[in-house]
Formats: C-alpha cells, sequence, structure tokens
C-alpha cells in the first residue's frame, strides 16, 4: 500500500476536514501533529512514503530534502502557491507538486481581528479583566476619518479597503505597480510612494507577495516615517517586515503599536524579544487557520491524491 504522511498538522484535524475514504485501501495516511525541525527527522519519520502532504509553507522543501526522500513522487501542497517549495528541485528529483484551492475570506477577516483589538488595546484589556486589575487601563484609537494605508491592492488589499470605508476611513495604497487606474477601480488614493503612505498614515497594513523586490521592505528607515501614534498591521508574510527593526520601533515607542500574524522563522522562539512587547498583538499564523479553509484545503489534497493515482492529476506546480 502506497504510504503517505501529513505534516504539521497541529491541531490534529486533517482527516476530520475532507473525506479521506476514496483513499481506502489504496493509501495509509499517517498523521504528524508536531513539526519536524531537522532534516534528519523529517527522513526517518517519512523515508518510506511516496507521498507527503505539505500544509502551506511550514516544512521546506528543496534540493537536499528532496535527495534525502528518494521514494517521494506526489507533494501535495495545501493553498494555490507554496514559496516554501523549491519548484525546480522538485522537478528535478521527479517529484510531482501539487495545489489547492483556497478560501480568501479568513486572511481578511483576521487582519481586521488584529487590527482592532490593536486600536482597542483588547489584548491587555482582557488580561488585565481576567487578572483582576484596576477597571480600564487604556483610551483606544478611533479608526473613523483616520486614514488606511495600504501597501498592496490585490485581492486581500482591496478587500481590506471595502471594510475600511464602512467604518469611515480615509484609504490611500502603494505598491511597486500600482497604477491610478487600479486605485479609481477599488476606490482608494494613490498614495505616490512608499514614503508618503507611511508619513501619512494611521494604520499601515501589508498585503503584499513575498519576493526579493518585498523582503524587508518596512525596514528601520521606514518605521522613522511612520507616525508615532501609526498601528502597523501584517497578515502578509514575515519577512516583508525586517523583523529587528520591528522590536527596536515597538521598544522605543517610535510607533505605538504593532498586530502580527506571520513572522521569520516560525514559530517564534520562546526568548524572542517579540513575545515580551506589550505594544504587539501577536497571533501565531492563524489567518487562514478556518473551518473553511481547512476543508477546501484538505478536500483538495485528497481529489488531488485520487487524480494522480489515477494519472489524471491536472492542478500541477510542477
Amino acid at each position: 500500500m502506497i504510504q503517505c504522511a501529513i505534516l504539521d498538522d497541529y491541531q490534529n484535524v486533517a482527516l476530520q476536514y475532507a473525506d479521506w475514504t476514496a483513499l481506502r485501501g489504496r493509501v495509509q495516511v499517517r498523521v504528524f501533529n508536531e513539526h519536524f525541525e531537522t532534516m534528519e527527522a523529517l527522513e526517518e519519520a517519512t523515508g518510506d512514503c511516496e507521498i507527503i502532504v505539505a500544509m502551506r509553507e511550514r516544512t521546506h522543501f528543496d534540493a537536499e530534502v528532496f535527495a534525502r526522500l528518494p521514494r517521494l513522487r506526489l507533494l501535495a501542497s495545501t493553498g494555490g502557491r507554496n514559496p516554501a517549495i523549491d519548484l525546480a528541485a522538485a522537478k528535478a528529483a521527479g517529484v510531482t507538486v501539487a495545489y489547492t484551492g483556497s478560501f480568501l475570506s479568513g486572511t481578511l477577516e483576521h487582519t481586521w481581528a488584529l487590527l482592532l483589538a490593536a486600536a482597542r488595546n483588547i489584548p491587555n484589556e482582557v488580561a488585565n479583566f481576567r487578572a483582576g486589575g484596576p477597571w480600564q487601563l487604556s483610551v483606544g484609537a478611533d479608526l473613523a476619518e483616520r486614514r488606511l494605508g495600504i501597501i498592496g491592492l490585490g485581492r486581500q488589499g482591496s478587500a481590506v479597503a471595502r471594510v475600511a470605508r464602512a467604518f469611515n476611513m480615509r484609504v490611500s495604497a502603494w505598491s511597486q505597480n500600482l497604477t491610478e487606474a487600479r486605485c479609481a477601480e477599488v476606490g482608494v488614493e494613490h498614495a505616490g510612494s512608499l514614503e508618503a503612505l507611511l508619513e501619512q498614515s494611521d494604520v499601515v497594513t501589508i498585503h503584499l507577495v513575498l519576493s526579493d523586490r518585498t523582503r524587508g521592505l518596512i525596514n528601520a528607515a521606514a518605521f522613522e516615517r511612520m507616525q508615532p501614534h501609526a498601528i502597523l498591521v501584517n497578515t502578509s508574510r514575515g519577512p516583508i517586515i525586517d523583523q529587528a527593526a520591528l522590536v527596536a520601533a515597538l521598544q522605543q515607542r517610535r510607533i505605538a503599536g504593532a498586530a502580527i500574524d506571520v513572522f521569520e522563522p516560525e514559530p517564534v522562539a520562546l526568548h524572542d524579544a517579540l513575545r515580551g512587547l506589550d505594544n504587539l498583538v501577536a497571533t501565531p499564523h492563524l489567518a487562514y487557520v478556518t473551518e473553511g479553509c481547512y476543508r477546501v484545503y484538505f478536500q483538495g489534497v485528497v481529489e488531488n491524491i485520487e487524480a494522480w493515482l489515477e494519472q489524471r492529476l491536472t492542478r500541477i506546480l510542477a
């Protein structure tokens, strides 16, 4: 029977969110809930597998990993892209990489959950309430009539803009290739430049794809341009922000706060300075971790494995 490993199923729910019976009798599925910290551990646990299911970017696959897994033939990734997989190396190793659909509302909703939590200091107020501390600690920031600066006006950025209008916020946007026409289509202002967006925005939210152009885009110089009362939100990719510069800006109160769902590396180390910041609202990359998204991901994985077994797989990245 073909061996299949599901990696990084932190909540142990992969088998609950899809109907795996289509693979019964053909594929034996093993689920791993803990992240493999080393390639050696990954090899020992999955070296006999022809199929591996990868949850987003939790485990990296490069040429060395593929060399350690010579039996691997199908890498079933979740979502439409996975930069943690070296597609050229996969192809060279004879490994097919499949993708699934996505459920896009999760990131939009989590962006606003983080933004509102930071603006109203909700995590600290909740902790204080539970501890029996003083009644009311903070004064929240208003959103109405304030400016939201959106970095990246694709599907997620434009959806965030629509919600911002419901809060009566003024909205501007910028990215390297953003045009005035696209801004007009979405109904937002073109900021003109990243520098102008940072200087003028009360809240800055990032919605870019990670690339060589966007890595480290928000650095120490960017934080110097932001207003002291500003809040930075990131539900996109961790390396877009220079993490050391973020820590310094928050420690020095260069900005009022940040609301972050993505980091580099993940998980964040227990001793990392990020964990001690009282003006940081942080979640462990939860934006896509919803029932709807998991159903789309894992049912898509089952469909891809079945199609691969029957030599009719079409959702192929490499």
